[in-house]
């Protein structure tokens, strides 16, 4: 069990806790390990190996051995990645080419000639049905040999691990964080949270866990340990069930609640009683999740418990045999009567609500009698509400200037699973006057919250990082940042990966990338139907993966014709991204002289899970600027897509009107809380890549740099969430 919590602690973290061994002389397996390290792309700090030195050979090849397994995983180098055509991305053929000797080669073969003659003479082949296609021709082996070693670059990829503390301590901390996390996790944050509290329910506690969704994964743990429970509403508790049937917490999906045994029942049903008991007003939360309180009842028999009453009234609200009318309808009706002042009235008791309410309050608004008190109420109640959903609201605010009403805008709707999709904004402008004060009041809240930084040092490549206000808007992996985020790509290749295993059913993924120019119309693409075009080739149609798959595109920038390149990964056949065994997209970055194999994990710059509900999936974007610079740009998407035959050429409108909708929206980004530091007289300096400073130091940025003061705050995309203010 030590082994998987230090591996939780790497991969959240990139410390390496203390190894706990006798002392030694550890100093050549130590430089064994670094050199092991840096073929996977990572390295130990200079500290971590000084410390590794000093403990015995044996504890340091344990420790490699348990570290190696977990950043190979971190950057897909877990797995064999086979690619079809084994000398690629050279000799890839032109596609009709390709097609037409894989029909000749079905001619030729006894056991197809006759099929294959058959339908030739319908006039359509499935190529499905010819021997050669889709299937690999030569083993992984193979696909070595034909491949010259990798000449190490500058620009390789070198992520280093730091030293830790005690596992004991490091774990702890970790789980002190995800628990008190101010914006919600990720879906394998929120898996590796519940692992953790396991094992720390009985530990230390976060003073708050304000993302309910946590709540209830820490609150599954607790009731398995026999602790008390955290509750405070009615949803608590429904939360609390999905979690004991592996449901979804959220609440975005209905969960099928599993038999509860009566010692469960009893811990839910005094959970409800307690909350309805305290404050009988909160029944008015019930309506929102009526059938799943109905579903829940089913399963907890409250008749048989007499006990504890108001938990029977939470089931007969749900059944429509009480009524217990919920604040949000009250709202309406004022609402509905034209009444806004009333209704403000009302969302002041409710700030979160208030302030998720502003914009249809505005533009609700009769006069500006009506505005002033929305406003005001705003600036009032601003101290009351969550520094997250300050920050989501000044983000929607300054996307809501500075466009005339009917002026084909859009807007992008995203989904708790991460799906997509993009309707025109039809919606009048808001007042600017009343904008601008409630941008002014946000700021001024959110920078009273922040705190001093003392000397703050920033890496310039984070300023264009978007805030991670969501779990939904980033995925599980490597190098990977919240959706709207901008960085550089330095280099000049680009290669995409994608590989995935199937579970029970054939799978087909197919990897594409669409070439789009300024106006977001199509220029070309890459695919299985589109093997080479100018600049960039494809690997090849792999069409099944019972021992895994992989499929590339490689594409030298400078030749990129149009202004975006959209790379993308389509279900054509099978188990859905959340049905694989495991799926997963990244990028390497190469210089033009690097050959070496299809995948290297040195040139990885990143590496994402792919999962989600859709059938299509759009990890990012790259975007040519006005200098001719490329950088990425973060979607974390998924589109509906069709059951089945996903492809590209289908999917080029839907999937440039998303891109639009994303890219041309302003995201709140790192810069726009340094700026607020800078503006309290906080000590901002822009890191230049030379020596840091000798002191402490708040530090921000992609990664941490060697040598900085043991007493410093170190701020990277691992732990981003906790720039957000409480």
């Amino acid at each position: 069990m030590s082994q998987r919590l230090e591996s939780l602690v790497v991969r959240h973290t990139l410390r390496l806790p203390t190894p706990d061994g006798p002392a030694g002389n550890g100093e050549a397996a130590a430089r064994q390990f670094d050199a092991a390290l840096m073929s996977a792309g990572f390295k130990l700090s200079a500290e971590s190996l000084a410390r590794l030195s000093g403990l015995s050979a044996r504890t340091v090849r344990e420790t490699a051995v348990r570290t190696l397994a977990t950043v190979r995983e971190l950057a897909g180098d877990h797995v064999r990645h086979n690619a079809y055509f084994i000398d690629f991305p050279a000799n890839v053929p032109d596609t009709v080419h390709f097609w037409m000797r894989c029909i000749r080669e079905a001619l030729a073969d006894d056991d197809t000639r006759e099929s294959t003659l058959a339908r030739l003479d319908a006039g359509v082949v499935d190529l499905l049905t010819l021997p050669r296609y889709g299937r690999y021709q030569h083993t992984y082996a193979e696909l070595l040999a034909a491949h010259d070693a990798l000449i190490a670059a500058a620009g390789d990829r070198m992520t280093v691990l730091h030293p830790g503390g005690a596992l004991e301590d490091e774990v702890t901390a970790l789980y002190l964080a995800l628990a008190g996390s101010a914006t919600p996790l990720g879906e394998q944050a929120l898996l590796d949270l519940g692992e953790l509290a396991g094992h720390r329910v009985h530990g230390p506690q976060p003073g708050a866990i304000p993302v309910r969704e946590n709540r209830a994964v820490v609150n599954r743990a607790r009731l398995d340990a026999g602790a008390d429970l955290l509750l405070d509403t009615v949803t608590d508790v429904l939360r609390l069930a999905c979690a004991l049937s592996d449901g979804d917490v959220t609440l975005a999906q209905p969960t099928r609640f599993r038999p509860f045994p009566r010692p469960v029942r009893r811990a839910l049903l005094a959970g409800l009683d307690a909350v309805v008991a305290a404050a009988p007003a909160k029944l008015g939360d019930v309506a929102a999740h009526r059938e799943m309180f109905k579903r829940l009842g089913e399963r907890l028999h409250p008749h048989e418990y007499p006990r504890w009453p108001h938990a029977a009234e939470v089931f007969a609200v749900a059944r429509g045999e009480r009524e217990a009318p919920s604040f949000d309808s009250r709202v309406e009706r004022a609402l509905g009567a034209g009444d806004v002042t009333a209704a403000v009235r009302l969302l002041s008791a409710a700030p979160g609500k208030l302030f998720r309410a502003l914009d249809h309050l505005l533009r609700a608004c009769a006069g500006e009698e009506q505005r002033e008190a929305v406003v005001a109420a705003a600036e009032s109640a601003a101290g009351r509400v969550s520094g997250r959903l300050l920050l989501s609201v000044r983000e929607h605010l300054q996307n809501r200037g500075d466009r005339a009403e009917g002026d084909g805008g859009h807007r992008v709707f995203v989904n708790r699973a991460g799906r997509g999709r993009v309707v025109a904004d039809t919606r009048p402008p808001l007042p600017p006057a009343e904008r601008g004060r409630l941008i002014a009041a946000l700021d001024a809240e959110v920078g009273r919250r922040l705190p001093d930084p003392g000397h703050l040092l920033i890496d310039p490549a984070v300023l264009d990082v978007a805030l991670p206000l969501s779990g939904n808007a980033t995925s599980a992996g490597l190098g990977v940042l919240p959706r709207g985020s901008l960085c550089p790509v330095d280099g000049e290749l680009l290669r995409f990966f994608m590989y995935w295993k199937q579970r029970e059913r054939r799978t087909d993924l197919d990897l594409s990338a669409l070439m789009l120019d300024e106006s977001y119309e199509t220029v070309s693409w890459l695919s299985y139907t589109s093997l080479t075009e100018i600049g960039g080739e494809h690997s090849g149609d792999i069409t099944s993966a019972p021992e895994g798959a992989s499929e590339f595109i490689n594409l030298r920038l400078d030749a990129v014709l149009g202004a975006f390149v959209v790379p993308q990964v389509h279900v054509y056949a099978g188990e859905g991204f959340d049905e694989v065994e495991e799926s997963f997209f990244g990028f390497m970055l190469r210089d033009g002289e690097q050959a070496g194999q299809p995948f290297e994990p040195r040139t990885v710059r990143m590496k994402s899970d792919l999962r989600g509900r859709g059938r299509i999936a759009l990890p990012l974007a790259f975007l040519r600027g006005g200098d001719g610079r490329w950088r990425a740009k973060w979607l974390h998407l998924h589109l509906a897509g069709m059951p089945s035959a996903n492809r590209v050429e289908e999917n080029q409108m839907s999937i440039a009107t998303l891109l639009r909708g994303v890219v041309e929206r302003d995201h709140l980004t790192v810069r726009h809380l340094t700026d607020l530091m800078r503006q309290r007289g906080a000590a901002v300096t822009v890191w230049d890549g030379a020596v840091v400073p000798a002191g402490p130091v708040t530090w921000i940025g992609l990664e941490r740099p060697e040598g900085l003061h043991p007493d410093s705050r170190v701020v990277t995309p691992e732990n981003m969430r906790d720039l957000i203010p409480a």
